[in-house]
């Protein structure tokens, strides 16, 4: 470990003589939040609450989705943001074959839009459309056709219009999309967990953020459980429950650890294993999600924290400590009471999931490189790709459909990057923490280490259209860390 935080330091040093020149720099964050006419005391401890599902019935799901200010965040009375009232938004719960009708209302004061993070759909017309603009006041409708064969798992739903994306997520918009399919395990509860990240003034404003926090990607101050602070999980000795955890922080890299148990992972990104595999921590980049089996098989309180994470950094524009994702207690699990009659098991034998498909051994079409970078002037700095920032009139990248490739994604940054890419999910071939003798390892965010590199494989499946690739630092895509990319017959 010392001997990682030491090149960390150096590659940070070396950034410096560039990053100075942009000293003084503060962040224009535009604020549309006015202060609330109630602000409540903060209140750890409560109950953890579940976000309000809403499901599909008969192939279908209509819902009216409204982004608006005024919502409860931290047990206080905000002008943070909200789907429907509430942080997260309301649980999107569909199964394959189903279609997904939204209304959209956009009552902020500026432009905004939806994405459908790691779902597997069209990316075009009125589907996973990143280009489409949804006016102040205005009102859009979406739809979504859930293929027949797409995974079940956990995806989630948040803005992506380009410029705003760190500020409106920060601000508090985003919800899951649970995919429910067949062969599902046993468990005796399943729950939501979204964790995310804000900073509050006293009078419930979101704070802007500075030039150096933009550069090094905001993490706030408040870290919350479904909108609360350090809530209460209450059960039973025995008792099996699923996680469906989501890392929705604009910027800030989780480690997931649960004293005294270990995590049963099922997989990332709605990719599921074939059987539970047991970490003592996982590590989420922002946007990653993963599904956890968690056997609370004996009385105590337990805590449920996030471990430090050294992502690298600019050094001493971020504050002089790097860009580490600091330690924190999301929060306490209480186990007690009678035990659970439970006849749920994490066994293997519980599974009956299509196992996914594996590219190790498939026959490549083509490969590819692609390079996050970074160039510092006095201007300040340019974040992009192969040097270039985001256009989109521009094309980046031309794939072609039916089509299986290897892309290589570099880094030339003193500071890890989360790939990633829209509508087709990438198999990890290489990359640090993946193991070469596990189960295919499927994600749509995957973490490249700065100076570093992965390789992932791409089936350039069912879809074809524009859509994009990016760094899910979401104050990085902003700035320019996106790319286009189609793909075409």
């Amino acid at each position: 470990m010392s001997g990682e935080v030491s090149r960390r330091r150096a590659l940070q040093i070396a950034a410096l003589g560039a990053v100075g020149a942009i000293t003084g720099a503060v962040g224009t964050w535009r604020s549309f939040l006015t202060p609330a006419s109630e602000a409540l005391p903060e209140r750890p401890g409560q109950e953890l609450l579940q976000p309000r599902v809403l499901s599909s019935r008969g192939g279908s799901l209509d819902v009216r989705l409204r982004a608006a200010p005024g919502v409860t965040v931290a047990g206080r009375r905000t002008r943070a943001l909200g789907y429907n009232g509430t942080v997260p938004g309301p649980t999107l719960r569909v199964r394959p074959g189903d279609r997904l009708r939204v209304e959209f209302v956009n009552d902020l004061d500026s432009a905004t839009n939806l994405h459908t993070h790691g779902l597997h759909v069209s990316p075009e017309g009125r589907s996973d459309n990143v280009f489409r603009h949804v006016g102040a006041g205005k009102t859009m409708r979406y739809e979504y056709a859930i293929p027949d064969d797409h995974p079940p798992g956990t995806f989630w739903y948040h803005p992506h219009m380009h410029g705003s994306v760190a500020d409106q997520v920060f601000g508090g918009l985003y919800g899951t999309i649970v995919v429910v399919g067949a062969g599902e395990p046993s468990v005796d509860r399943e729950r939501v967990l979204v964790v995310s990240d804000i900073t509050l003034s006293g009078d419930g404003r979101v704070i802007p953020v500075s030039g150096p926090q933009i550069m090094a990607g905001r993490e706030g101050e408040l870290v919350l459980v479904n909108g609360q602070l350090r809530p209460t999980i209450t059960t039973a000795p025995g008792t099996v429950e699923r996680w469906r955890v989501l890392n929705a922080c604009t910027s800030r890299f989780l480690r997931l650890r649960l004293d005294g148990h270990t995590l049963g992972l099922l997989g990332y990104d709605g990719q599921a294993l074939s059987a539970p595999r047991d970490r003592d921590s996982v590590v989420l980049a922002p946007g990653n999600r993963t599904d956890f089996l968690v056997r609370l098989e004996r009385a105590g309180s337990f805590r449920l924290r996030t471990l430090d994470v050294d992502r690298g950094g600019m050094g001493m524009m971020s504050g002089g400590s790097g860009s580490t994702s600091r330690a924190a207690e999301l929060a306490t699990v209480e186990v007690g009471g009678r035990p659970s009659a439970t006849t749920a098991s994490p066994g293997s034998a519980e599974f009956t999931f299509r196992p996914a498909a594996d590219l190790r051994g498939a026959a490549l079409d083509r490969r590819r490189t692609i390079t996050f970078t970074m160039q510092m002037s006095m201007g300040g700095a340019s974040f992009g790709f192969d040097g270039q920032e985001f256009d989109p009139a521009r094309t980046d990248q031309k794939l072609q459909l039916g089509t299986v490739e290897e892309w290589t994604i570099g880094n030339d940054t003193p500071m890890d990057h989360p790939f990633h890419l829209h509508v087709w999910p990438m198999q990890v071939v290489d990359a640090p923490d993946h193991d070469p003798s596990g189960p295919p390892d499927w994600r749509d965010v995957v973490i490249v280490p700065a100076r570093g590199q992965v390789r992932v494989r791409v089936p350039i499946s069912d879809f074809g259209g524009q859509t994009v690739y990016h760094c899910h630092i979401l104050d990085h895509e902003d700035r320019g860390m996106m790319a286009v990319v189609v793909a075409q017959p």
